[in-house]
């Protein structure tokens, strides 16, 4: 079996991480990468002879499920695994409605990955139990996330916002509370109230989120 595969993220140390999880699989046939959906596109009109491709969500210039919805109804062929560090309940139920046919978290292991791309072109949606649940509750309690992002406004303080910048900037606790002139403690409490108010688990997604919204 030669299963033809592209990878789209943003990210060239993560998608380096990624080829490295298939090259344990003979049967799986690294074909491209792309950084973005548009980049995925342009590479698609000129080959579109793929079987799965595996795409990240928060990409600039084209998102992953913007771009998902694009190739499902261009190349309909194609399977499309979601591959992200967000397991938020929008970006999951945004995904599915976009057409794609599994989501899967960045942290799965190689064979775990292998597993759920034989499964997803087998014709079944291939998920990380925690997505399977957090599906399960989507079908039965749907949530109007148009109405929840038109509501949804996030408020921070100036010092949080100060934190977050450096944060974006890859800066340790230890440097920010240096620049800012605070201690590692008071750095780590801010820290701990922006990921309350922005509702999220990791630096990763603070600063994607903070980005999203405007705020840094």
């Amino acid at each position: 079996m030669n299963i033809k595969i592209a990878i789209v993220d943003d990210n060239s140390f993560l998608i380096n991480a990624v080829k490295e999880k298939l090259s344990f699989f003979e049967d799986l046939n690294m074909k491209f990468t792309a950084v973005n959906g548009t980049d995925l596109l342009c590479k698609l009109e000129e080959n579109h002879n793929l079987d799965l491709i595996l795409m990240d969500i928060e990409m600039p210039v084209l998102n992953g499920i913007e771009t998902t919805e694009i190739v499902k109804q261009k190349y309909p062929h194609i399977k499309i695994i979601m591959l992200t560090v967000f397991d938020n309940d929008e970006n999951i139920f945004n995904a599915i409605k976009a057409g794609a046919d599994g989501y899967l978290l960045k942290e799965i292991n190689a064979k775990d990955l292998h597993d759920g791309i034989i499964e997803t072109l087998n014709g079944g949606a291939a998920m990380n139990p925690s997505i399977a649940l957090k599906t399960l509750k989507l079908l039965r309690n749907p949530i109007d996330f148009s109405f929840k992002e038109n509501q949804e406004e996030i408020k921070l303080s100036d010092r949080e916002i100060q934190v977050l910048e450096q944060l974006s900037k890859g800066l340790s606790y230890n440097l920010i509370a240096e620049n800012l002139i605070l201690s590692s403690g008071t750095i780590r409490k801010h820290i701990e109230n922006i990921y309350k108010k922005l509702q999220v688990h990791n630096k990763l997604e603070a600063v994607e989120k903070a980005k999203k919204n405007n705020l840094i």
